[in-house]
């Protein structure tokens, strides 16, 4: 955990300097890559190839680089919020993660470099936010509480629209913030009551998925799969949230 924090700080000393000037599509207008992206990945893969050589390392924006038989391996996204960094929106975050290899988070860190706050967790140790143990909220209900949800891939996804009526039906305020870690994170948090993305991605999901979780947050299913929904629930909200979910994201079991 140490060499994970350090380098998150380090990531989000970078992300708050200023806006970068080198700004390029990746797969369309909506999806895009900065300077600041591929240095923080860069310097991230070489750190942990020097303090783990065996274990292998899954990146945002420059692939796989498998490790030794059976080693773990680390999930990175440099910056998972892109186009709210590149805009100048204070909404983003170094997604840093350590996964078996299984797949099963092992070590979880979201750091905010704009509010200063960094999530951690291990796996069986619980979470924290900035050192201090934290938790999901002991909300009973989705009226009148935050829901947290994501694009899939900048478009609407199968069941989204009819989930966010039904929401609105119960007051229960839907945000779409622009990064899937960090909003992930405020489930964990006890900001969000539930938190709900249409597709899963392990370098910006896996972490805070972990750090949720150790919060006492209740997941569906408990690791997804690539391009999965997830659904994040506090407990004593986590039944009516279930319920609302699997009636209108289409793709979850």
């Amino acid at each position: 955990m140490a060499v994970a924090t350090e380098l998150a700080a380090w990531a989000a000393e970078v992300i708050r300097r200023p806006r970068p000037d080198a700004i390029r599509e990746k797969e369309g207008p909506a999806d895009i890559v900065t300077d600041t992206d591929e240095a923080v990945e860069a310097h991230l893969r070489q750190a942990l190839a020097a303090a783990f050589p065996e274990h292998g390392i899954v990146g945002e924006e420059y692939g796989v680089t498998e490790g030794a038989p059976d080693a773990p391996h680390w999930v990175i996204d440099p910056v998972d919020g892109t186009t709210n960094y590149a805009h100048g929106i204070g909404w983003c975050s170094l997604s840093l993660g350590l996964a078996a290899p299984d797949g099963t988070p092992l070590l979880g860190v979201v750091a905010d470099p704009w509010r200063r706050e960094t999530f951690t967790a291990i796996r069986g140790r619980g979470a924290r936010l900035n050192g201090a143990p934290v938790h999901a909220a002991g909300h009973t209900t989705l009226t009148g509480h935050v829901f947290l949800t994501e694009w899939a891939a900048h478009a609407h996804w199968p069941g989204m629209d009819a989930l966010l009526a039904d929401l609105a039906d119960r007051h229960c305020t839907v945000r779409v913030m622009g990064s899937t870690a960090l909003s992930l994170a405020q489930v964990a948090a006890g900001r969000a009551t539930a938190a709900g993305i249409g597709s899963f991605h392990h370098v910006d999901g896996l972490p805070s998925l972990l750090i949720a979780r150790e919060a006492g947050a209740v997941a569906l299913p408990e690791l997804p799969s690539y391009g999965e929904p997830l659904l994040l629930a506090a407990p004593g909200a986590a039944e009516e949230a279930v319920e609302v979910w699997r009636r209108h994201a289409s793709a979850t079991p």
